[in-house]
């Protein structure tokens, strides 16, 4: 048997750093073994000794494109995921237009197919009418549902309860996930309202603070029991939310947590110092935070790791006032980097690495084939220098966003080669597929 690529001379993150190589053939790894067991093939790589690890699923991408085309489109976002050893994206609705029925849905994905250099799936926002809920899913595809409850974005206002209620048990009976922006739109406006005059980002904290990400986490949870839909917390940005949740999910609830590099690595302290450019929502919190974060990370009590790449151009992240600025930050490109610099400092473990950026976001969202490096799986791969060190720069993005409050820092540990379904779309840092090689996934039921 001649099989199409081997990579060779690898360590390869397989129950463990083993030394040997992968076999890949027909877009799917055959054979993962020592170098002397593995089949002859068409090209043979040799890795040098460099680390093989499952490719990145990022379940919190925004993408824009259509009418945030000037941010962002499709082929500059996967592009982007690509260079970070991103192989699988899951696009969030908050576009224009907004992606909230079959109609947005399907045509946001025609878009996509000819553009994407990754695999891509995507979330849809709650249609207007309960009843169209199932239609997303079983005709169009959609991987889960999308609930930001610091506004309306979709059909259903998540100030509704009764709608609301209605739509997350309709969720639960299709059997997907609904992921949520915990954020109480109410507390939010009435804070706002008190304030007097800009404030600037003191102000902006103020107004987003953790307890209005708690509020909205616990109405949330009471919300699922009656329900029973599987809930995945997005970006959690505070210990107090973390206690809740951890309690909740003892007591029996289906909940999951995420967070991001961004609030893992960057306080509210530096906020103020780096200014609008590392303003995201929720923002920043206190190092006490960050510290009580990396504590349930360690203790595996957080699922996932995601970036929230969300980008905006320059000038829209430079607004005099911090009301007018767009929150979000481009972090498809950083976070792999910046998590191997931990790996490499002791803080966290490549098992933990893998588990919460590949195998709990494939299962989270039933995703078959893919999220571990195993034989019969699709060869989404990432091959990393753990060894090379540079520093982070953001105008060598593929992102059209060529900003990053993580510019000038020094990193250790590199993503160089990038595989999707079998085939380099990345190597050292140039994108070698055509706009529309990767694949939109849908949901299998």
């Amino acid at each position: 048997m001649t099989v199409d690529v081997v990579l060779d001379n690898a360590k390869i993150f397989h129950r463990g750093a083993i030394e040997g190589g992968v076999a890949i053939d027909e877009e799917r790894i055959v054979k993962i073994a020592k170098s002397v067991n593995l089949p002859a093939a068409s090209e043979r790589i040799d890795l040098k000794g460099m680390l093989i690890l499952p490719g990145l699923i990022d379940i919190h991408v925004h993408l824009r494109d259509q009418g945030l085309s000037y941010k962002e489109d499709f082929f500059s976002g996967t592009s982007a995921a690509a260079n970070g050893g991103v192989t699988l994206t899951v696009d969030m609705p908050n576009n224009k237009p907004v992606t909230m029925d079959l109609e947005s849905l399907k045509e946001r994905m025609r878009i996509a197919g000819e553009k994407v250099v990754v695999n891509v799936g995507f979330y849809c926002a709650f249609p207007r009418a309960v009843e169209e809920i199932p239609w997303t899913v079983e005709d169009g595809g959609s991987l889960a549902f999308k609930l930001f409850m610091s506004q309306q974005i979709g059909g259903i206002d998540p100030l509704d309860e009764q709608t609301l209620g209605r739509a997350l048990t309709e969720a639960a009976r299709v059997g997907v996930t609904v992921a949520v922006h915990a954020e109480d739109a109410r507390l939010l406006s009435e804070r706002r309202m008190n304030l007097r005059g800009n404030g600037g980002i003191e102000a902006y904290l103020k107004v987003h603070s953790s307890e209005v990400e708690v509020d909205s986490v616990n109405h949330v949870l009471r919300l699922s029991r009656n329900s029973g839909v599987q809930i995945h917390f997005c970006h959690i940005s505070s210990a107090e939310s973390m206690s809740a949740i951890a309690g909740a999910r003892k007591a029996g609830l289906s909940a999951t947590t995420e967070v991001t590099p961004h609030h893992l690595l960057i306080s509210s302290n530096d906020l103020k110092r780096i200014g609008p450019i590392a303003l995201a929502d929720p923002p920043s919190r206190s190092q006490q935070d960050i510290d009580e974060l990396w504590m349930y990370l360690s203790r595996s009590m957080v699922d996932v790791l995601a970036s929230d790449h969300a980008p905006h151009t320059i000038e829209e992240k430079k607004e005099k006032s911090v009301w007018l600025v767009k929150t979000g930050i481009p972090g498809l490109e950083t976070m792999l980097p910046l998590m191997l610099t931990e790996v490499n400092r002791g803080r966290m473990s490549l098992a933990t690495l893998a588990r919460m950026t590949s195998t709990n976001p494939s299962r989270i969202l039933g995703l078959k084939g893919r999220g571990d490096l195993k034989e019969g799986n699709y060869a989404d791969l990432v091959v990393v220098d753990m060894k090379r060190e540079y520093r982070i720069d953001s105008s060598l993005f593929h992102s059209k966003a060529k900003y990053s409050p993580f510019d000038g820092w020094t990193v250790k540990g590199k993503p160089v080669k990038t595989f999707v379904n079998g085939h380099v779309v990345m190597d050292e840092g140039e994108i070698l597929a055509k706009p529309g090689s990767g694949r939109v996934l849908r949901c299998s039921g």
